[in-house]
């Protein structure tokens, strides 16, 4: 079929310019190409520089050469691994740019100042830029230049790639009174066109397409706390982690170092963002599910709602302190110690005295040299006067006797046991110790609530560790001495006198011992992704990962799964209220088509009428759709749905259901066969997106879930195309 003059003329100049770009592009691989071969050769130089020429101890004049060899190991490993990182596309726009408004326009493009923008930075062999890190200043009006605020560009042009090779080119001309007439404008807008790809398993950056109130919240200022706020779909998650790569890139030395966390709300929303720094050009930031915070807990089950409500609240921190307190369960209660001759014995009353004295300014864990002390000194105040001053002549004597007895020995390992958190969490099951822990904290019916979800189960919970957290700081570690069963010196820290001789290394290693004992780790930066479902007691365990730290919080009060999110803000406020705060708002829904997002805003209006609702851009001409099933057909329905909207999306289709139909539901999902399909729970469906969303019994999902409605609206915003609903009741529909 013939073409028009005009659609061949645009054919050839659309060919002609990816050409060009192809060109440029094929440039910056092959410099970084040839960048990580120099690498590697760097790599191979540093093992070998600094080995040792014989065989045993290193000399002295050896060691800085082993020094520079690790420095030269790490800094080539890094850029390997910056080199080699997954992305879409290393370089992704280009701005062509004339010298300023106050400037006569330049007559031809070829006046114009080209600069390209890529991942990360590279230059050529004369140490000329090729392409400039995005995070770079330079690159800023990539992202900020408007038609009223240009900022000196003429066309910002974006590359749609597929790996290396340029498959489209889209265009936004900016100034077309400035433009030469021999200018191509090409495309139909790259943000248009970035919306409208499908979905995968995994989250996309938005490094090409960020706009400019994104932008903004991503280059603020890295001191204090930074809060982005908006509603689904506003890219507040993606925009939190390219703000964390910004600062990696501002200021390495200092995050670097001191390290950036990024915390999120559940294991499978970190798998879906785990993709997204690396591909801009990060490699070194920690990314942890709230249930992983604490080192060797990874919790990914849920409680009950009425559960979880009470263990997030922050009346559990004097239901913990107290049972981080009390008599150890099925301890000794009467202490009886025979020595010379004489019987002296300590009831259960002055062991409580002993006890409350122990713990009055020191944690449990650390509180084994006063415990003893404070048993030698009662001990001492009841053993008989005549063998008090004949048989041992000081209380000094009296206690090296005494505690080396076996009497002593066993009951002080049964009385004093190490505590570890997780022992001390399971105490709270026994109702009767949980009733006096819980006094004028708990009700009776929170505490029989409280206790039954902790027989329920043998895992732990993600809701349990933030106590797990909080009651590692109120029973503290054990010291070194106290794991390893050392001989006890009851006088220790009583005389200035030197107990023993410890050579250089001996001493670093008890050094090193006791800050691996006490510290918990803590980073430069923390970013909280989902800030709004923290409950108080998760708040006091997040901050405490970074005191010192600079804070990105992400959150949206309407999306919230915590019951209270006032009492939530003020948990968080309390801990962070010191800082300086910056704050933005996102106001455009990327995610979901304008049909799908205006049925989603009147479920949560009606609970909500002041939720922060952002605009939808994109529009499908489809609506949500709603079916109702008998109820022992959910499974069957779920599945047939799922495979007509496989026929109608190119991406991914989420099933979303709540955790007490998962084991009915999930088979019929398995069944199917195609990894297109994935089943997930509301929570675990926070910060998710698909092209298609089936929701199963949404009803269900309100009265389940803790966080009710506002868990509903969060899973009505998933789905970028289609959205269909199964019920097996009506009663749902606002």
């Amino acid at each position: 079929m013939d073409q028009s003059p005009t659609s061949a003329d645009h054919e050839n100049v659309e060919r002609a310019e990816l050409a060009a770009e192809q060109e440029h592009v094929d440039r910056v691989y092959d410099r970084v190409a040839e960048a990580a071969r120099s690498a590697s050769r760097i790599a191979v130089e540093g093992h070998q520089r600094g080995q040792a020429q014989n065989v045993g101890r290193v000399r002295e004049e050896e060691q800085t050469g082993l020094y520079e060899r690790d420095v030269l190991v790490f800094a080539a490993a890094r850029r390997i691994a910056e080199l080699d990182a997954e992305h879409e596309g290393l370089v992704f726009g280009r701005l062509d740019a004339d010298k300023g408004d106050d400037q006569p326009a330049v007559e031809s493009a070829a006046g114009l100042d080209k600069l390209y923008v890529g991942r990360i930075g590279v230059r050529d062999a004369e140490y000329e830029p090729l392409v400039i890190d995005w995070r770079a200043p330079a690159a800023e009006p990539f992202y900020r230049a408007t038609a009223t605020d240009r900022l000196k560009v003429v066309r910002r042009r974006v590359l749609r790639n597929k790996g290396p090779r340029i498959v489209g080119l889209e265009d936004d001309l900016l100034a077309p009174e400035r433009a030469p007439e021999d200018l191509p404008v090409m495309g139909e807008g790259a943000l248009m066109a970035s919306l409208s790809r499908a979905r995968g398993h995994t989250m996309r950056d938005i490094v090409a397409t960020i706009q400019a109130e994104q932008d903004k919240a991503i280059r603020a200022p890295a001191r204090g706390v930074t809060v982005i706020g908006g509603g689904p779909g506003t890219g507040k998650t993606v925009v939190a982690l390219h703000r964390a790569a910004y600062l990696l890139y501002s200021d390495r030395r200092r995050f670097e170092r001191g390290g950036v966390l990024v915390v999120g709300p559940s294991a499978a929303f970190m798998a879906y963002i785990e993709r997204v720094l690396p591909s801009l050009g990060e490699n070194t930031v920690s990314l942890r599910a709230v249930g992983e915070l604490v080192d060797g807990i990874k919790a990914t089950a849920v409680d009950e709602a009425d559960v979880a409500a009470i263990k997030g609240s922050l009346r559990m921190r004097g239901v913990l302190s107290r049972a981080a307190r009390d008599r150890v369960p099925n301890a000794p209660t009467t202490l009886r110690v025979f020595l010379g001759g004489g019987t002296v014995e300590l009831d259960a009353n002055q062991l409580d005295n002993v006890r409350r004295n122990a713990l009055r300014r020191t944690p449990r864990n650390r509180a084994g040299a006063e415990a003893r002390k404070g048993l030698v000194a009662a001990l001492w105040q009841r053993f008989p006067d005549d063998l008090r001053t004949g048989l041992y002549g000081d209380r000094e004597s009296f206690g090296d006797q005494v505690t080396e007895t076996p009497a002593f020995r066993t009951f002080f390992s049964q009385w004093w046991p190490v505590v570890t958190p997780e022992a001390a969490l399971r105490w709270l099951g026994d109702p009767r110790r949980l009733q006096r822990w819980a006094r004028n904290e708990l009700t009776p019916a929170e505490v029989d609530t409280l206790a039954a979800g902790i027989r329920g189960t043998s895992e732990f919970t993600i809701a349990d560790v933030a106590l797990l957290d909080e009651l590692s700081t109120l029973l503290g570690r054990a010291p070194v001495s106290e794991t390893k069963d050392e001989e006890f010196d009851w006088l220790e820290g009583l005389s200035d006198g030197v107990n023993e001789v410890l050579t250089t290394s001996e001493r670093r290693a008890r050094v090193a011992a006791a800050r691996e004992a006490e510290e918990l780790e803590e980073y430069a930066h923390v970013l909280v992704d989902e800030a709004q479902d923290l409950s108080p007691m998760q708040w006091r365990m997040v901050t405490r990962r970074g005191p010192q730290a600079s804070w990105t919080i992400v959150g949206d009060p309407a999306q919230s799964s915590w019951p209270d999110p006032d009492e939530a803000r003020a948990a968080m406020d309390s801990m962070l209220s010191h800082l300086q705060r910056h704050t933005f708002r996102l106001s455009t829904n990327y995610r979901n088509s304008a049909e799908i997002y205006a049925f989603a805003g009147e479920v949560i209006r009606r609970t909500l009428p002041d939720a922060d609702l952002p605009d939808a851009v994109r529009r499908t001409g489809v609506g949500p759709e709603h079916r109702i099933v008998d109820d022992g057909k959910i499974a069957e329905a779920a599945g047939d749905t799922a495979v007509e909207l496989l026929q109608l999306v190119e991406g991914t289709v989420g099933v979303i259901v709540p955790p007490k139909l998962r084991p009915a539901v999930d088979p019929v999902l398995a069944e199917l066969g195609d990894p297109r399909v994935v089943a997930v729970s509301p929570l675990e469906s926070k910060g998710l997106e698909y092209d298609a969303v089936v929701v199963v019994e949404p009803d269900r999902i309100v009265s389940d879930t803790l966080g009710g409605v506002r868990a509903l609206y969060v899973v009505l915003t998933r789905a970028t195309q289609r959205l269909v609903t199964i019920n097996s009741t009506t009663n749902w529909l606002p």
